[in-house]
């Protein structure tokens, strides 16, 4: 049986939060919905991002695809947001 890991480049980013976030998000790290903080972060960033081209996304008769395809390309090791925003011309 082999095992293989996929390891993305992080960079780390400090950022200043109100306590009542973190405690948020300390819930939902405790109650398991994320392994940690970081990931609760990423996804919140991930899922900003996905909002924000929601409107911009051209209505092609496939849009889960569309969507599907900026997901993928958010969750590889590297992205870059210009071509993100090529997927939608």
């Amino acid at each position: 049986m082999y095992y293989y890991s996929i390891t993305m480049e992080m960079t780390v980013t400090q950022v200043r939060l109100p306590k009542g976030l973190v405690k948020e998000m300390n819930k939902l790290v405790s109650k398991g919905f994320y392994t940690n903080k970081s990931d609760v972060v990423r996804d919140a960033i991930r899922r900003l991002i996905i909002e924000s081209q929601i409107g911009s996304i051209k209505n092609t008769g496939d849009s889960v695809k569309e969507v599907r395809e900026i997901r993928k390309k958010l969750s590889k090791e590297k992205f870059n947001l210009d071509e993100i925003n090529k997927l939608n011309k």
